[in-house]
C-alpha cells in the first residue's frame, strides 16, 4: 500500500492568461501570464515554466537518492529543463521534456547515463509522466538511452 508522504495544495484563479495562484501555505504566491511567444503580455510565469523548475528539482532529488543507494559522489548537480507546449491531432494539448543534467563528478560517461537512466526510474515527475510525454535525457552532454561515448 502507497504511503502518503505529503500533499501539496494550491489555489489558482484566472487560468494561464490572467491568472494568480498562491500555495496554502502562502509561501509561494504569484502571477500568470501567457506568454508572449503565444501572443500574450509576458511578463510573469506561466505553467510550462511551472512544470520546468518542478521537474527538474524532483530530478535532481533522485539523482541524490541513486548516488546514495549506489555510493556515487555526483558533486555539484545541474539540470537545464526544457518544457515544450504542443498541439495534438485531435484539437488538443501535450508537452514535451528535454532535461540536460550535468554531473560534475562523474567522469564516465556510461556511468552518468546509467545513473541518470535510474533516477529517471526513481523520479515522481517521470514516473507520472511516463508512456504519456516525450522526455528526452542527456548526462554531460551525451544522450542517454543512445550508446555513450
Amino acid at each position: 500500500m502507497a504511503k502518503n508522504l505529503y500533499t501539496a495544495e494550491a489555489m489558482v484563479t484566472g487560468g494561464r492568461a490572467e491568472g494568480h495562484g498562491r500555495t496554502s501555505d502562502g509561501v509561494l504566491e504569484l502571477d500568470l501570464r501567457m506568454p508572449t511567444e503565444m501572443g500574450g503580455e509576458g511578463g510573469a510565469t506561466n505553467p510550462e515554466q511551472l512544470f520546468a523548475i518542478g521537474y527538474a528539482a524532483c530530478f535532481e532529488g533522485a539523482l541524490g537518492a541513486v548516488g546514495r543507494r549506489e555510493q556515487v559522489e555526483l558533486g555539484d548537480v545541474s539540470i537545464t529543463s526544457r518544457v515544450t507546449l504542443l498541439t495534438t491531432e485531435e484539437r488538443g494539448f501535450n508537452i514535451a521534456v528535454e532535461l540536460d543534467v550535468m554531473l560534475p563528478d562523474v567522469g564516465d560517461g556510461q556511468r552518468a547515463a546509467e545513473i541518470v537512466a535510474a533516477a529517471h526510474e526513481v523520479c515522481p515527475y517521470s514516473n507520472a509522466t511516463r508512456g504519456n510525454v516525450d522526455v528526452k535525457l542527456t548526462a554531460n552532454g551525451q544522450p542517454v538511452g543512445e550508446p555513450v561515448a
